[in-house]
């Protein structure tokens, strides 16, 4: 199998407008969304409670009872597809949204194949291989991905049963257009998921546009989200990002369900 890359896709390693874009980034997001803990840390100590980001984004805070079998999702800001197809399990339909044309090149190399060679930075330049595999509980060819902008998506996208954000607002340069278009994607009755670490970044967003300036950022998100959601559910969802075999970002998202109100 062929290791999918940014530079296949682009012509380039990296674009002059989108970050994300890069070989590195592809690996790392790779491993975030289908790496086991042995595969992130190997012997090394570390939180291995925090591997499985993508799928507990889903399964920590999806209400099941209240789906029905023909329920569709929506993933904004899918990435490589992680949460996507945790989704599919409990859900008829899900579409994945992403900026980044590599990751959405890698979601719909998973998506047709069940998995990607990847590769993994030990040090000093030095890689070893690294799969990345769908794990089969869900149905792959219930997902489809595409890309898009989380704060211009088609105005034809709505109703959604679940709605799912994972790391995303706090990486967008104007967090309030995305927060105003989610009356419109969720149904009423419908579930939003939503999960932030809250780190603020003037490298993404203009300062002015940061959530939790004057109070906290859940409560602050929670006046944006009025009156169309109620808070129903909160969870701490930590994770970590690989850089190379003793390097690790870790953090911890504040995970939330919000319930659309008819």
């Amino acid at each position: 199998m062929v290791e999918i890359s940014t530079e296949a896709v682009h012509g380039g390693p990296m674009t002059a407008t989108n970050p994300y874009e890069t070989d590195s980034l592809l690996r790392e997001y790779l491993m975030l969304h289908f790496g086991r803990a042995e595969d992130i840390f190997g012997n090394l100590p570390g939180p291995r409670e925090a591997a499985g980001f993508a799928q507990r984004c889903v399964n920590d805070l999806i209400d099941l009872k209240s789906l029905t079998p023909s329920a569709k999702a929506l993933d904004v800001g899918c990435a490589v597809g992680g949460s996507a197809f945790e989704l599919a399990v409990s859900c008829s339909s899900v579409l994945g949204v992403d900026y980044s044309r590599g990751f959405i090149e890698a979601a719909r190399r998973l998506a047709a194949e069940g998995s990607v060679a990847s590769s993994v930075l030990i040090e000093a330049g030095r890689m070893a291989p690294f799969e990345a595999v769908v794990p089969g509980a869900g149905d792959r060819s219930r997902v489809r991905f595409e890309v898009g902008d989380a704060m211009a998506l088609d105005p034809t996208l709505a109703g959604f049963d679940v709605v799912l954000a994972a790391n995303l607002i706090f990486r967008l340069p104007e967090p309030a257009k995305f927060l105003d278009r989610l009356p419109s994607l969720v149904a009423p009755g419908g579930q939003l998921l939503l999960a932030t670490p809250f780190t603020w970044l003037e490298d993404y967003t203009p300062c002015e546009n940061w959530l939790g300036r004057s109070k906290p950022g859940i409560e602050e998100l929670g006046d944006k989200l009025a009156p169309h959601f109620a808070l129903e559910h909160q969870t701490e969802l930590p994770f970590v990002i690989r850089e190379h075999a003793r390097k690790f970002q870790y953090g911890v998202s504040h995970g939330t369900r919000w319930r659309r109100l008819s």
